[in-house]
């Protein structure tokens, strides 16, 4: 087999407005992330206190969750291209929102709180309307390949964002940053704009929390989608130790208080583990077992957590993270690609609030309980448990709906693929 079968499956990008959306996407991934650094450090420079950075995220996250739940009912009555349209005009709205408080001075806790909830608000909605959009724009067989160049973009914006961001800021200032970010999504505008009509599948009526409680209905009258999300919170909640690296970098490995190249290298082996598997999608992205490469995933997934909590030297930790990362990976991809195919195009939306609340609550909830268990247990040991129960709740899960591990992206279990727009 020729060697470009196991580099970046690029075979979504041939369909027009999929690659318009996805070359734009690059754009807003990497000028659009810049806040992801400048509002902490910015929250932190006015008012010297972490706790209130802490309060910022609380803010962000549960405007995110909210929206994501409320996008998810509207995606499914109207058309996601508007839909997604309204999310990204106001993000950048944000954005220059946050321009212009910086240039004002940007001394005012509260302005900065509601525009943290704002792009919460919009982050949410923009996270569920795409993963609602994207089954409409290629066809089933390319949504595996689809989400992993999605995934692979996203990533590269969070290594790439904040390392730019931490060496402008003394040069540029905040402000600048922010422009940057408002000016990088007039290019996703612009492509989400040129998207062909996407007019919901399903039938306009009942209110907002009738309809989220049909999709919450449809999600657990769904062994698989039940088996396929449950998979992934149990990967995240835990073994997702990323509230221990500190502890871990100036205790085990011997950095410096208060960070150092150690906590860097901790907290960047892992995405650079999922950029490397990205580069290598086409080695998994043609296979049709989705639901079996996602447990697999998953459950090495917590082996390498476990040869983390394991590792005595820094080299060892950072080899477990970068192929944890990798394996992370794969299971997002296949994770996607079931929920998108296997529901039908009528409740996509609905369902995929509901995984954007997942995702997003998971590794909330897995800071608060490896926290609480290493301060009574110390990290490593906490570490090695949270890899354990990860694979062992795969192993029972798999067990238990072997719907999970039959799942055949080429057969009849899914819903039928929706038309491909044209150009």
């Amino acid at each position: 087999m020729r060697l470009s079968a196991y580099t970046v499956d690029r075979r979504p990008l041939a369909v027009a407005p999929y690659r318009r959306l996805w070359t734009a996407s690059v754009i807003g991934a990497v000028g659009g992330s810049f806040s992801v650094v400048a509002v902490p450090a910015q929250l932190y420079a006015v008012t010297g206190s972490s706790a209130t950075v802490g309060t910022a995220a609380a803010v962000s996250f549960v405007a995110l969750v909210a929206a994501a739940l409320w996008t998810g009912a509207a995606a499914d009555v109207r058309d996601r291209r508007r839909v997604l349209l309204a999310a990204y005009a106001g993000l950048a709205l944000t954005y220059t929102g946050l321009w212009a408080q910086a240039v004002l001075g940007g001394r005012s806790v509260p302005v900065l709180l509601v525009l943290v909830a704002c792009q919460g608000l919009t982050f949410g909605s923009i996270m569920t309307a795409m993963g609602a959009a994207v089954p409409r724009l290629v066809p089933r067989e390319l949504l595996a390949a689809a989400n992993s160049l999605s995934a692979l973009v996203r990533y590269t914006g969070a290594i790439l964002g904040p390392v730019l961001a931490g060496v402008l800021i003394p040069v540029t200032g905040l402000a600048a940053l922010y422009l940057c970010d408002a000016v990088a999504l007039l290019a996703v505008l612009v492509a989400v704009f040129r998207l062909p009509p996407l007019p919901p599948a399903g039938r306009r009526g009942g209110s907002t929390v009738a309809q989220l409680l049909t999709g919450f209905r449809h999600l657990a009258a769904s062994r698989l989608l039940v088996a396929v999300l449950a998979v992934d919170l149990a990967a995240m909640v835990f073994a997702m130790p990323t509230a221990l690296f500190p502890e871990l970098a100036r205790h085990t490995y011997g950095g410096p208080a208060g960070g150092g190249t150690e906590l860097g290298l901790l907290y960047g082996a892992y995405p650079a583990g999922v950029f490397a598997a990205g580069l290598l999608s086409g080695a998994f992205t043609r296979a049709r077992r989705h639901g079996a490469l996602m447990a697999a995933a998953a459950g090495v997934w917590g082996i390498t957590v476990v040869g983390l909590g394991l590792a005595s030297t820094l080299p060892l930790a950072l080899t477990a993270l970068f192929l944890g990362g990798a394996v992370n990976f794969v299971l997002s991809t296949f994770r996607n690609a079931i929920t998108q195919a296997h529901t039908d195009d009528a409740l996509r939306g609905r369902i995929q609030g509901s995984l954007t609340v997942v995702l997003i609550g998971g590794p909330q909830l897995a800071n608060l309980l490896h926290g609480t268990a290493a301060s009574a247990f110390g990290p490593r040991p906490v570490i090695c448990a949270g890899g354990l129960l990860t694979a062992a709740a795969v192993a029972a899960l798999v067990r238990a709906v072997p719907e999970l591990r039959r799942y055949d992206a080429g057969s009849g279990m899914s819903h039928p693929p929706t038309t491909t727009p044209s150009a």
